[in-house]
């Protein structure tokens, strides 16, 4: 073998040996480590639309502005104490479906039937887990089911009567369906049906909300849940993303949780919760840049609408929507944001 060989042997040794050490350990490439740990953090939405202040009262922004306020005080309460992102994500979630304000829970919308079928998702950051249920008309808390159905049975996702009769086994609690109904949506649901009717231009995002959390605990465990009323005047028992995992909910601690809010046949196509924590991962960029390109790029040339909250390992927040407004918030330890509009 010449000097030359030799030499150019020992330089391919070496160049491989850097290629191979340099292969990212797929729990950590996702993200730079000069990132900051933040103790514990949590970011929610009410949904996202054409949310206007001109069409806003004074009264009703603030009212809007103390319930985002009211279940962060929940959830930070439960992070700041060590509890669980679980239990924070849950409870601050149940907290928005027993307002009227909110498409989900007490305030859902109606079916063109007349009726209210609700939906909800969670997920678990640590092992995968998940759990979500469809189309049920008397669980007061459909949030509670998902993640019950996460933890108490073998499935992922259960439907209709199927899902009831289970949260009744679990004792969760059971309302007659005339618990779900409020003026404010059931006029609205006329309003859609008029304009239905005399083929008026709808703008999709009015028909849609949502409501979501996800929280980082002290243990660095990640959770996400998002629950929903579905869309105003669906028919056939219609099911969007809110419980579909991948779609509108997904949680891992190596890249991040996110729950989504908006038309939800966009969401589903483009499994954009997922699509956000897979852009982290096999990519390497920032929760803040994979939402911002998932929701105002991706979901944009695909004509989508909605937006979506985000949290890293680290505790990093991004909020991105791509509609006139987006309820929503979040808390860190000494820090809080709680928004309505663009901004």
């Amino acid at each position: 073998m010449s000097k030359y060989s030799f030499t150019f042997l020992i330089l391919t040794i070496v160049l491989f040996s850097q290629c191979s050490t340099s292969t990212p350990d797929p729990a950590t490439f996702n993200q730079p480590l000069t990132f900051e740990q933040a103790e514990y953090a949590i970011v929610i939405h009410g949904g996202a639309g054409t949310i206007l202040k001109k069409n806003m009262t004074d009264d009703k922004e603030q009212q809007y502005m103390k319930a985002l306020n009211d279940a962060l005080d929940i959830g930070e309460r439960i992070l700041k104490n060590g509890g669980s992102s679980m239990d924070a994500v849950e409870q601050t979630i149940q907290s928005m479906e027993n307002s009227p304000l909110f498409n989900a829970g007490k305030g859902a919308v109606f079916t063109n039937a007349g009726t209210n079928e609700l939906d909800a998702s969670f997920m678990e950051g640590k092992n995968l887990n998940a759990g979500a249920v469809g189309g049920v008309s008397t669980i007061k808390n459909p949030i509670t089911a998902a993640r019950a159905v996460m933890e108490k049975s073998d499935h992922v996702f259960l439907s209709g009567r199927g899902a009831e009769t289970f949260a009744q086994d679990q004792s969760i609690e059971i309302v007659d369906p005339t618990y779900f109904y409020t003026q404010r949506r059931w006029d609205f649901l006329q309003q859609i049906k008029a304009e239905d009717a005399n083929e008026q231009d709808i703008t999709p995002d009015k028909k849609h909300g949502t409501v979501g959390c996800v929280a980082l605990d002290k243990n660095g465990n990640l959770a996400a849940g998002t629950s929903t009323g579905g869309m105003t005047n669906k028919r056939w028992n219609r099911i969007g993303d809110s419980p579909i995992i991948g779609a509108g909910t997904y949680a891992n601690n190596a890249t991040c949780g996110v729950s989504c809010t908006g038309h939800g046949e966009y969401f589903i196509r483009y499994a954009v919760a997922h699509d956000i924590s897979a852009m982290m991962e096999y990519k390497g960029v920032t929760v803040e840049e994979a939402g911002d390109f998932v929701i105002n790029n991706k979901l944009v040339k695909a004509k989508g609408t909605g937006g979506a909250i985000c949290l890293d390992r680290y505790g990093n927040v991004a909020m991105p929507f791509n509609t006139e407004g987006m309820y929503r918030g979040y808390a860190k330890p000494n820090k809080r944001e709680v928004s309505i509009y663009k901004e």
